[in-house]
């Protein structure tokens, strides 16, 4: 196990100092001069050469990118993203103050998901060829065929304009986060659902599961304590990298809801050309999906040893 582990942070540290080129380049080659964009932002006046020329000088922009990058790094190692040309705000400060919004509307999405998922998921593999199985994948099939935004404006139009049952945006409490959670997890627990109900339905002709039904155990006992303990190893899977793109990927639905969250700070700081902001975001995103996907592996790995073995069995 800790050969494995050595490895595979080996692989996170190669990861994540490619993200941190990606996330610094990304505010180099971006169009626009940054010192004129913070310059210019209350737009009564363009700035004079002269006034650029000494805004460049002290945000080392004339210095050599590798230096610019070397002085930013360290500054992030240190806890500081940068500064926001829009507000002249700490970027870290600004992502700290939004990230628990994104993580309560990714922790709502993680419940919807997994409930909706793990449960009918193995249904409509304990019914396979029923009514219900055949309902259940024409649900799972239309929740998968709707887009965010679509699914978004259905259920605002049904549970917030005609129904009046929750509120149309904002926050204020957790009736402000179920259109949203919903929203953003339709997709994954469709996607769950037919997970699981293909890894349950595999598992039942194997040896152990003609071996274990041999000897009389009830439906649900082969389902849940001999089968789902050995399909849910996908899933788990699935929803790590699922939590890791809900944290990095949720500006549609921060947006539509408008929810102060980090997705829609992204969504500000690229209309505003507000590259530190961006720079911020795309680093900090970057090290959450990382970190979910290297704990993800690691729970898989106790799960199923055959990983951390490298496919070998003992």
């Amino acid at each position: 196990m800790g050969r494995y582990l050595l490895h595979r942070l080996s692989s996170l540290l190669l990861v994540l100092v490619g993200i941190s080129l990606l996330a610094f380049f990304l505010g180099v080659i971006s169009p626009g001069d940054p010192v004129e964009i913070s310059l210019s932002q209350s737009g009564l006046y363009t700035p004079s050469p002269e006034q650029v020329a000494a805004m460049r000088q002290q945000l080392g922009l004339n210095d050599p990118l590798y230096i610019q990058y070397f002085r930013w790094i360290y500054g992030v190692i240190h806890g500081n993203f940068g500064t926001s040309y829009l507000n002249r705000r700490s970027v870290g400060g600004e992502l700290a103050r939004r990230l628990p919004y994104t993580i309560q509307l990714a922790a709502c999405s993680m419940c919807f998901a997994c409930v909706f998922g793990f449960t009918f998921g193995i249904l409509s593999a304990a019914y396979q060829g029923r009514f219900i199985d055949r309902c259940i994948k024409w649900f799972a099939n239309i929740l998968l065929s709707f887009p965010n935004f679509w699914l978004a404006l259905l259920l605002i139009l049904v549970l917030a304009e005609i129904l009046g049952w929750l509120p149309t945006s904002g926050v204020g409490g957790q009736r402000h986060m179920v259109m949203p959670a919903i929203t953003l997890s339709g997709a994954a627990a469709a996607g769950l659902v037919r997970l699981m109900r293909s890894s349950l339905l595999a598992e039942l002709g194997k040896q152990y599961f003609l071996a274990a039904n041999a000897r009389g155990l009830s439906r649900a006992s082969l389902l849940l304590r001999t089968a789902f303990p050995n399909a849910v190893l996908p899933a788990v899977t699935m929803m790590g990298n699922y939590l890791g793109g809900v944290l990095g990927g949720s500006v549609v639905v921060e947006t539509m809801f408008a929810l102060p969250g980090i997705g829609s700070y992204a969504i500000e700081a690229i209309y505003a050309r507000d590259y530190p902001a961006l720079q911020g975001y795309v680093l900090l995103t970057g090290f959450v999906f990382v970190v979910i996907t290297f704990t993800v592996d690691v729970i898989c790995a106790l799960i199923n040893p055959k990983i951390r073995l490298g496919g070998k069995t003992v």
